[in-house]
């Protein structure tokens, strides 16, 4: 697997290019902000879809006009499928700004497989963050959005957040995972499983 990652947009939100490693099609996750700048690391490649790991509008904002250039079909989970057509929905009206996206094109739910060439990325339902958050496992790496980062966890207190949700994504979905998966967050340096079992307060303790 190859995991490439932008920073990119108003709240430097890490986008990830991931691909198999052997020419087949990538799969772009939360096309961030800064349209030009990811469309010329995706020109000349194939994009065979674009997955949004939940609907808020920082993770959005080059949306468009990545599926426009592709024409990769757009992923979200089905419980956040209503909220990134609406800029309300989004959160980018609490910033004075109007994100929105599309309709999706496909609706994700727990368990899902999203498969490129030889890669394989499944879905795990992660809510907390928002009802619809999700996290993409494949090949012990883990693209966990803003359900985890380095050290801490997405906020639970926006419209949709949950922090019991949270906690029981945390410690039913993700700390079970083996610790040396390797996590790549919505925001922040990558970690892995074993490091945030140590450190990361969220986390259950034996």
């Amino acid at each position: 697997m190859n995991a490439q990652r932008l920073v990119l947009g108003e709240l430097d939100t890490n986008c990830w290019i991931v691909d198999d490693g052997s020419g087949a099609p990538a799969v772009v996750i939360d096309p961030a902000g800064d349209e030009d700048l990811l469309l010329a690391e995706l020109e000349g490649r194939s994009v065979s879809h674009v997955v949004l790991t939940h609907g808020h509008f920082d993770h959005l904002v080059a949306v468009r006009a990545v599926l426009a250039s592709t024409g990769a079909p757009l992923l979200v989970h089905e419980a956040d499928a209503a909220r990134i057509t609406d800029a309300e929905g989004t959160g980018a009206r609490l910033f004075g700004l109007s994100y929105d996206a599309p309709p999706a094109d496909a609706v994700l739910r727990d368990g899902d497989r999203i498969e490129a060439g030889g890669l394989t990325l499944e879905v795990l339902h992660t809510p907390g963050h928002t009802e619809g958050s999700v996290c993409l496992l494949g090949e012990g790496n883990l693209f966990s959005g803003d359900t985890l980062f380095a050290g801490s966890i997405g906020r639970t207190d926006f419209p949709g957040g949950s922090m019991e949700d949270m906690r029981r994504s945390i410690a039913g979905r993700l700390a079970p995972l083996p610790d040396e998966t390797l996590v790549h967050p919505g925001h922040g340096p990558d970690t892995t499983i074993g490091r945030e079992r140590r450190v990361n307060p969220f986390f259950p303790r034996a």
